[in-house]
């Protein structure tokens, strides 16, 4: 896929933000590696590139937006993404922000493959694949990204527990999530409103405050 057709795509996602030359080409390159590698293990379910592009990427670029705006001040900070998978939306969002730090946690030894070898493809400094279990890494991070996991439940607590003190915890659920989430984690956490993700009825990003 040309990268103007990505850009294209990508549109209602990012709104004017100004999307780089550099940032399409390593977009097409991660979609042309995703799809490749998806036909020997299963890493989404999606197979359309059109579809990746914009329920993927976009979704991912649109968290990203939310959570390190282009008009405010570059600052250090560690970004996790937990059970990241085939990399959302982790990767996409370092794509967005080049100067956080990522750790993409994945206990399945294929994806967590995929990952490194991705990663190498792009050639992305200070980002780290901790292939094992949240429960296993004892760091803590300024934010806390979670997209699309198995046992949601179980997983948000432990996800929770990688945040620093003042830090975020960005989840990109379901609306009809949002409810049940905030019940488990319960106090102190403050949210912050919910944004809705385009081009999409039900999905939102969620963003709590520890």
């Amino acid at each position: 896929m040309k990268p103007t057709r990505i850009a294209e795509l990508l549109r209602p996602f990012i709104g004017d933000s100004e999307v780089s030359p550099t940032l399409l080409e390593q977009l097409q390159l991660y979609l042309e590696f995703l799809v490749r590698w998806n036909a020997r293990i299963n890493l989404t379910a999606v197979r359309d590139p059109e579809q990746i592009v914009t329920r993927h990427f976009g979704e991912s670029l649109f968290a990203a937006r939310i959570l390190f705006p282009q008009d405010r001040d570059v600052t250090h900070c560690t970004l996790a993404d937990f059970g990241s998978g085939a990399g959302f939306p982790g990767i996409p969002t370092k794509l967005w922000a080049p100067h956080i730090e990522l750790i993409l946690i994945e206990s399945q030894n294929k994806k967590a493959t995929f990952l490194r070898e991705m990663l190498r493809a792009l050639k992305l400094e200070r980002v780290h694949v901790f292939a094992g279990r949240a429960d296993d890494w004892d760091k803590c991070v300024d934010v806390v990204t979670l997209r699309a996991v198995e046992r949601f439940e179980k997983a948000l607590p432990l996800a929770a527990r990688l945040l620093r003190p003042g830090g975020r915890l960005c989840l990109l659920i379901g609306s009809k999530q949002l409810e049940t989430v905030r019940k488990l984690l319960g106090d102190p956490w403050t949210w912050d409103e919910a944004h809705p993700v385009p081009q999409s009825t039900e999905r939102i990003v969620a963003i709590a405050r520890s």
